[in-house]
């Protein structure tokens, strides 16, 4: 199946209790696939779609608010007309999923595949000292796994968590196998599993008020205070990435997503000239794999990261050696897909010469 229904079914078959979306290509398969699927009638979950991108969001804020497994999903204009609701989300420290299939930009640009939304997702693309848990899935079979994954770092640390894939994933297809179907929670079990939720007086309980607005500036510090020290834990705890044929590479290759794919046959072109080439693929764009990089450059000669776009992931990338070795970049704009030659041309020109 196409990465895009993958998505579909695997928020079905984790139990998801309501998703709220608006169509937009290259995305549109999931509300169409899950409109199709007509879960209301087997598991009970909301599959509504939304006036707009504001007010899909604001769904998934209401829903989350109730302890409920909420979700949308977009591409790229679309996630940009969501940010506030992101952020709103992330102060008032509430999990949920957000999707976003990336098309090239900026503006309307194009419908085909970019990877340029990586400094409006991993550098906080709306206002305020906020981060979202990111997964960066490469295949249709991780698009399948990281809903739930997704879903279970969110609520672990009550926080949004954005799935940032692209127009390839999304549109191609794959074998893939989807989770085994699980019921979805019961209100009692929500109850306690959520004590934040906003679920109205109990006997046991007076009700919980969800707001990410706080207008006692000294108040307002302490919480920033206590997002930073979770989102420290989340770094410490929850770093993924993929490591492929490190263990004697020269130099790195760093890509996520489709473009880590294009560089697996890059490496094999690389290796039969007798350029020792790896690639260290980030999986959580955040948090980023900033140590392991920085062990690497201690090894290798130089790294190049490979994105579709501008030069975006670089900037992390650079960070993390610290200046150790040279870090440079090529990417492709506009919805144009490299190809394995262009990536090992470029390797041997900006780095392996």
């Amino acid at each position: 199946m196409k990465g895009n229904e993958a998505i579909a079914y695997a928020a079905i078959r984790y139990g998801v209790d309501g998703y709220f979306g608006y169509p937009i290509t290259p995305q549109s398969e999931i509300i169409e696939t899950l409109m199709e699927a007509a879960p209301w009638n087997t598991t009970g979950m909301v599959v509504l779609q939304a006036e707009s991108e504001v007010a899909a969001i604001n769904m998934v804020y209401g829903g989350a608010s109730c302890g409920k497994y909420a979700m949308t999903t977009s591409s790229s204009p679309g996630i940009s007309l969501k940010q506030e609701g992101i952020s709103y989300m992330a102060g008032a420290e509430l999990p949920g999923l957000i999707v976003n299939v990336q098309r090239g930009g900026p503006g309307l640009g194009t419908i085909q595949p970019s990877q340029a939304d990586y400094f409006q997702t991993v550098k906080g693309g709306g206002h305020g000292d906020y981060r979202l848990i990111t997964l960066a899935p490469n295949s249709v079979q991780e698009m399948a796994d990281f809903v739930g994954l997704a879903f279970d770092l969110a609520f672990k640390y009550r926080n949004p968590a954005m799935i940032l894939t692209d127009g390839v994933i999304g549109q191609m297809m794959e074998k893939v196998r989807l989770p085994e179907q699980r019921r979805r929670r019961t209100e009692q079990e929500i109850r306690e599993q959520c004590p934040w939720a906003t679920l109205g007086k109990t006997p046991d309980r007076e009700p919980n008020i969800i707001t990410s607005l706080e207008l006692d500036s000294a108040v307002m510090e302490k919480n920033n205070e206590r997002f930073q020290a979770k989102y420290r834990m989340v770094e410490e705890n929850e770093v993924r990435y993929e490591a492929v044929r490190c263990e004697d590479a020269e130099y790195l290759l760093v890509a996520f997503g489709s473009s880590a794919r294009i560089c697996l046959k890059s490496i094999d072109l690389a290796r039969k000239e007798g350029i020792r080439v790896g690639l260290l693929r980030p999986i959580t764009l955040w948090p980023f794999p900033t140590k392991v990089l920085n062990e690497y450059a201690g090894k290798v000669r130089g790294m190049l990261t490979v994105e579709m776009n501008a030069g975006q992931m670089v900037e992390d990338v650079r960070l993390a050696v610290n200046g150790k070795i040279p870090v440079e970049h090529y990417g492709r704009l506009g919805g144009i897909v490299p190809t394995p030659d262009d990536v090992f041309e470029a390797l041997k020109e900006k780095v392996a010469r």
